[in-house]
């Protein structure tokens, strides 16, 4: 196996080294090479070669997907935004010097965005509390953070969490799912026996699932799709079976708060019952056999659209990792409610999206995919695919849930998925970005504002769409 770029993985080794109680000397001679080249490896001096990397593989008895640096890229990413608004007005922190923090410091780094989403947190808590005070009217506090940190808790996983994984794949095969029978009559069986629970359907409003311990029963909303009810008792089958690795992965985490464990034991089971649902194998053949048909997924599988494409974005397992995906859900506001990414696709944490994104358009186009050619400023092309879909709420006094579900690939793994069919992948591409205020176009009519790094200018004698110059 050919390395595509040079490779500097100089902190994992180093943490590695560290890990198995082994000096510089030791370690150079179990891989064969040199104290001094070991030294400028873990400095990020050089990068690894082929063979390096093979022994570096053999000697720490890890895959080789532990030296992968697409985290580094996700967090790089997230550094720069993060320093562009924080920095608004002073000269811009050059990409090279956050490429090295985020290579060697990475829990340096990665401090740094604690840091700069506490002040980010505070700052609107502050605007929160002058218009409150301006209208005579009670605050209350920012509810963000334990989200925050859940999201970055995956983030960081690359949304993929192996022990849990492979155990809901045995859960998937204890409990018969993939038999000829469908899913929730499986799934209702494996509740009576072994765990003593009974299934119940009756109109919940707003509660989509309530299980009551002192009567074990299972409440589930009688006017929920099936896929979402079959959802629902995976949830329950697989946190109660998986309890203990649920709660390994929480205690590992290290959460600050309380709530933050409490959201993240939500996400994990969510994670358990998605990968029950779809077994890492047999999902994954599937994914490639048909080609990553989302429609035809969710009817193979009896699961939703959404349920299928959270579940392409997980497919990480080292070893058999499926075509890198994004997956994004936003609603109509444009607000980003989920977010996963196994490419160098990156989401705007702090604004908008781009309007240029395909997901914007979905919105005046529900029921149908629409695909897109999109390139970042960093040159790297994306097959984008976006729909749009409403999930009824089956009265005419509460509102239907609309959002839009987001996915997509490097132009590179195009071919792999149905939707570049008959698309021009070596043709023109819109030219998006992450959100205006990071944006390094100069030459976009659609910006929404100046990005927070970079001067500007106003002509005083001319009007152009957008009304100021970008300086350097």
């Amino acid at each position: 196996m050919r390395t595509r770029y040079k490779l500097f993985v100089g902190p994992t080794v180093r943490t590695l080294r560290e890990q198995h109680g082994w000096r510089l000397e030791a370690c150079a001679r179990r891989l064969g090479i040199s104290v001094s080249y070991l030294s400028q490896i873990e400095a990020n001096q050089r990068p690894v070669t082929d063979r390096v990397l093979m022994a570096l593989v053999q000697t720490f008895h890890t895959p080789i997907e532990t030296f992968e640096v697409d985290g580094s890229q996700r967090l790089i990413a997230d550094l720069r935004e993060a320093v562009a608004e924080s920095g608004a007005g002073e000269e811009p922190v050059p990409l090279s010097e956050l490429r090295q923090a985020a290579l060697q410091a990475p829990t340096l780094a990665r401090r740094f965005l604690d840091l700069h989403r506490a002040n980010h947190r505070l700052g609107e808590r502050l605007k929160l509390t002058e218009e409150a005070l301006s209208l005579d009217e009670a605050t209350t506090s920012s509810s963000l953070l334990p989200y925050e940190e859940v999201r970055d808790y995956f983030h960081f996983k690359d949304n993929y969490l192996d022990a849990l994984d492979r155990a809901a794949e045995d859960l998937a095969r204890e409990v018969g799912l993939g038999s000829q029978l469908r899913a929730d009559a499986v799934l209702e069986m494996y509740l009576r026996e072994p765990l003593g629970v009974r299934a119940r359907y009756a109109p919940l409003g707003d509660v989509m699932r309530r299980f009551d311990p002192t009567t074990n029963e299972l409440w589930l909303n009688a006017t929920n799709p099936i896929a979402t009810n079959v959802f629902q008792m995976a949830y329950h089958v697989a946190a109660a079976a998986l309890s203990d690795i649920i709660e390994r992965e929480l205690a590992s985490a290290r959460f600050k708060s309380q709530e933050a464990v409490d959201v993240c034991r939500i996400g994990l089971g969510n994670y358990a019952a998605g990968a029950l649902l779809m077994p890492y194998g047999r999902f994954s053949a599937a994914a490639r056999e048909l080609r990553h048909d989302v429609e035809q997924l969710a009817a193979l599988f009896g699961v939703s659209l959404e349920q299928v494409c959270h579940r392409l974005s997980t497919l990480q397992r080292p070893g058999r990792k499926g075509v890198p995906l994004y997956f994004v859900r936003l609603d109509y506001a444009g607000n980003i409610t989920k977010r996963h990414s196994a490419t160098r696709f990156s989401f705007a944490r702090f604004g908008g999206a781009c309007p240029l994104w395909n997901v914007h358009e979905a919105v005046g186009a529900p029921d149908r995919f629409l695909v897109q050619v999109a390139e970042m400023p960093d040159g790297v092309r994306y097959l984008c695919i976006a729909r749009a879909l409403v999930k009824r709420s089956e009265s005419y006094l509460t509102p239907d849930r609309r959002f839009v579900l987001g996915f997509g690939c490097e132009i590179g793994d195009a071919h792999a998925l149905v939707y570049s069919e008959g698309v021009d992948l070596k043709g023109p591409a819109t030219p998006i970005g992450i959100s205006c205020r990071i944006c390094e176009r100069d030459d976009c009519t659609q910006r929404a504002f100046p990005p927070v790094d970079r001067r500007l200018t106003v002509p005083i004698h001319e009007r152009r769409t957008v009304p100021f110059r970008l300086g350097g």
